[in-house]
């Protein structure tokens, strides 16, 4: 197998599991699934729009740390406890990310860990 690489910032939660906060291999970076944990205060921030925005900073410090920045992610999945969201998600997705944008998925999901009402995981690609 591939150099496994360990990326890891303060600038994003601690992870709050057996994960990381992402792995890289080669030039590609596997970012886990972010929520919109404070990582300061390791807190939710409140409702739907603060949520979306600290999944993108959190995602965007993670590509930091893996030498990089959140306009090379290549791949984006999006859940969303409801999907009334996706609209609130392209329109806040648009100040984070320039064209061409990633190729993405968006589902709907019963429930995310700690009450969260979106979660986002990514593929980067890094291009040192």
């Amino acid at each position: 197998m591939a150099n496994k690489q360990f990326i890891q910032t303060p600038d994003a939660p601690a992870a709050i599991g057996t994960y990381s906060q992402a792995i890289r291999v080669g030039d590609t970076v596997y970012l886990s699934g972010q929520i919109g944990l404070d990582p300061a205060t390791m807190q939710m921030v409140e409702g739907i729009d603060e949520q979306i925005h600290r999944v993108f900073q959190n995602l965007r410090a993670v590509t930091v740390a893996a030498n990089s920045n959140i306009d090379g992610i290549v791949k984006l999945n999006i859940f969303l406890t409801d999907l009334k969201h996706f609209a609130k998600v392209n329109e806040i997705m648009a100040g984070y990310f320039q064209q061409p944008y990633p190729a993405r998925a968006a589902v709907q999901v019963s429930a995310l860990p700690r009450g969260a009402l979106v979660e986002m995981d990514g593929i980067l690609v890094v291009q040192d």
